[in-house]
């Protein structure tokens, strides 16, 4: 018997052979369904076509759709099984056809394998004190130990094995700094596009719980920092007011070949009609193929063997069902998938498709999801800020590297959220100290740019009343006309009053120009100097002629 240092001494050896092979990617892993490994070493496509072909399919259709939810509803609509390799068990050694699911979906678009590569040290122990210390978790592909490429027959290139890989990311269902996540029905149209200018973290889509004609109405929020510092959130846009400049952006910047990209989606849709057919046919011949080798077994069974022969009768039963549901399942997709071509004089309708998207987009005729698929086929990421509580500003980056920059004025219902609110408040009760009436306030804040919360027109008057009155404040050229003297001089009120006469008297002899006065700047109030001549001269006067009416006036 071996002593225990030379079995570990052995081991050793083993594990060092074992890692050289690795090194060389010679090392015989386990290959995924759709490759074998032959007597020689050498490893090879699956020589069945129908399993090439189903695994194919596969990426075909995520290649188009992007998600595995809607690769596995396709292919169950159409019917299509997929391949699985047994290691074990009954089965060992079959190829099976099982009908899809989102793990084995999952599976196939991960495994490298199928690009071509060999790869060792994907997984590992999982590291988290679970109950299972065996449990393996997937480990990150940059801390994969060794990765050759070229070693196997591949169904598709390393680089869209990559953009795989980066699109199943950016489609899980936790947002975090890179993951743009799956589109999804609600209306916020920049779902995973959204990055916080302030901090650089990608927003959450947040909805009101109450709903305006009917409609939820949705945000972009920075939550990050709230989250992870007890800090107030960044930032907090509102979609109705920037979904809709950003996709205005987008009219401007898609340059649609109309008729040549629907001409390439027929014929994509053709040819993806063909290979289904095939695969369907497929289908038949297998179960076909099945059905004869059933019935060869049971043929050639001993007639006097009841328990095998009713054993291999029921297999020949079960053959001819699958084969029955194989055809059945070719007819149907036939029947569902006629054959489509463009017919000349509806390409001439559809010259006019590009100038259309605007209307189109408006229409129920593109969901929602539709929408955020455009979107995200040309722009990469929209940054936001918010300068002024006013003003959103929004920097579209294109996938091209591109950058379009967007300056939005959402609506603000309260004046105190104006940025400048308060020096606005400053200026008006300023000018009012001054004795400028409320509508030249008005007129003059508008000249110097200002604006109320719910007008971009300027300020109106009634605003500069209502800012007024609320600081305790009224109107200058109100309260002069209750004066008797201004600045050294007398008013109308106050001279009527020193002439014993009604202001009526005082205003006829202005107009009569009989008494010389200046205007006041801002509120236009008569003023007259304090001349005790000028008095006498008036008393003089008023005294010699007869009241004749008058009456009061106004400034």
């Amino acid at each position: 018997m071996m002593s225990e240092a030379e079995l570990h001494l052995l081991r050793l050896r083993m594990d060092a052979g074992k890692m050289r092979q690795i090194e060389k990617g010679t090392y015989r892993q386990v290959l995924p369904t759709g490759l074998v490994r032959l007597q020689d070493g050498r490893v090879v496509k699956h020589p069945d076509g129908h399993a090439r072909r189903a695994i194919g399919l596969v990426f075909e259709r995520f290649r188009s759709l992007g998600t595995v939810p809607k690769v596995l509803k396709s292919l169950s609509k159409d019917g299509v099984l997929l391949p699985r390799f047994r290691y074990g068990g009954l089965h060992n050694g079959e190829l099976l056809w099982v009908r899809p699911t989102n793990a084995n979906i999952y599976s196939i678009l991960r495994n490298p394998a199928y690009a071509g590569a060999f790869v060792y040290g994907r997984r590992a122990r999982a590291q988290d004190g679970s109950a299972n210390p065996d449990r393996r978790v997937n480990k990150p592909m940059e801390e994969w130990l060794i990765v050759h490429q070229d070693m196997y027959p591949s169904y598709v290139s390393w680089e869209e094995f990559l953009a795989n890989r980066e699109r199943l990311e950016q489609n899980g269902y936790r947002l975090t700094q890179n993951r743009l996540g799956a589109p999804r029905r609600g209306p916020a149209l920049l779902a995973g596009l959204a990055i916080c200018g302030h901090c650089g973290r990608r927003m959450s889509v947040v909805y009101s719980d109450t709903k305006a004609q009917g409609k939820a109405r949705g945000g972009y929020l920075c939550n990050a920092i709230r989250s992870t510092h007890g800090a107030p959130s960044c930032l907090y846009v509102a979609a109705h007011s920037t979904d809709g400049a950003v996709v205005e952006a987008f009219f401007e910047a898609v340059k649609p070949s109309e008729i040549s990209l629907l001409e390439e989606v027929l014929a994509a849709q053709s040819a993806d009609r063909e290979r289904l057919l095939r695969h369907h046919r497929d289908s038949v011949k297998a179960a076909a193929y099945e059905v004869r080798l059933a019935e060869k077994r049971y043929r050639s069974v001993d007639p006097e063997n009841r328990l095998v022969a009713a054993e291999l009768e029921k297999g020949w039963e079960e053959a001819l069902r699958s084969m029955s549901g194989a055809e059945d399942a070719s007819k149907r997709f036939e029947r569902e998938h006629q054959q489509t071509a463009l017919d000349p004089k509806l390409r001439a309708q559809l010259a006019d498709l590009g100038r259309c998207l605007p209307e189109l987009w408006g229409s129920d005729r593109i969901s929602v999801e539709h929408k955020k698929e455009l979107l995200r086929s040309l722009i990469r990421r929209v940054v936001f800020s918010r300068p002024k509580q006013e003003i959103i500003e929004a920097r579209i980056v294109w996938i091209s590297g591109a950058v379009s920059n967007l300056s939005v004025r959402p609506p603000i219902r309260r004046a105190r959220d104006l940025s400048e609110y308060e020096v606005l408040v400053e200026k008006i009760l300023a000018l009012n100290a001054l004795g400028y009436p409320d509508s030249k306030i008005a007129r003059r804040l508008t000249e110097e740019g200002f604006h109320s919360a719910r007008s971009e027109e300027g300020i109106p008057t009634r605003f500069v009343t209502e800012v007024r009155r609320e600081h305790g404040q009224s109107s200058v050229s109100k309260a002069l006309r209750s004066q008797e003297r201004l600045e050294g001089r007398w008013t109308v009120l106050g001279l009527s009053k020193e002439l014993g006469v009604d202001r009526g008297r005082v205003y006829k002899l202005i107009r009569r120009g009989d008494l010389p006065t200046e205007r006041h700047p801002q509120t236009g109030n008569h003023l007259i100097e304090d001349d005790p001549e000028l008095i006498a001269e008036l008393r003089t006067r008023l005294a010699a002629k007869p009241r004749n009416g008058g009456g009061n006036a106004n400034t």
